[in-house]
């Protein structure tokens, strides 16, 4: 484990995905996914437990005496402001998956899919972004370039979401209702 950042008392650790993999196996750890449920539902690490950040209650974790509680969510970014979430509230120890869900099948480590679920936030972000762009270019050099306003509003909001690692459309759409469905 490496400790990524100290604050008053607690320290944010990250865990490799040999040792999440090998805990796991041991039943030391609870794995909490801070994905949304449509991610969630597509493809996730054996046993672990949903908790998307977006209705993240800290008081809501699951909690088994001596097991290691290990956030995680795609690629490390959410689990972190999950940690953060959970440093304000005071505990002591916080773990996240270094990489998150990429590392683990980077490793070729296995996970469970369903092919049923809905498609990644991240491609449906592309197919929205992108069909925004294209209409948004199309009607401005056909009808009037005032429609170009559209897609410079997506790519500005796009450069936000690369800069900050927020993005507000793929909120938007996390609230939609397949995206809600928690899979089995």
């Amino acid at each position: 484990m490496t400790t990524t950042k100290t604050t008053t008392n607690t320290q944010i650790k990250n865990i490799d995905v040999n040792t999440l993999k090998s805990l796991l196996d041991q039943n030391q750890v609870i794995l909490v996914d801070v994905r949304e449920p449509g991610e969630y539902a597509s493809e996730r690490i054996e046993g672990a437990t949903l908790k998307p950040l977006s209705t993240f209650d800290c008081s809501t974790l699951p909690k088994e005496s001596g097991k290691l509680i290990v956030l995680q969510c795609q690629s490390g970014n959410r689990s972190n402001q999950a940690a953060q979430k959970l440093v304000t509230e005071g505990a002591s120890e916080v773990v996240q998956l270094a990489g998150g869900l990429n590392a683990w099948k980077d490793a070729g480590l296995p996970i469970q899919r369903d092919r049923n679920a809905p498609i990644s936030l991240l491609r449906q972000v592309q197919i929205v972004a992108g069909t925004l762009v294209f209409t948004g270019t199309t009607l401005g050099a056909f009808v009037s370039p005032w429609f170009l306003v559209l897609s410079g509003f997506v790519g500005a909001g796009l450069i936000f979401a690369g800069i900050s690692g927020t993005c507000g459309m793929a909120v938007l759409l996390a609230k939609l209702p397949y995206n809600q469905r928690q899979g089995s």
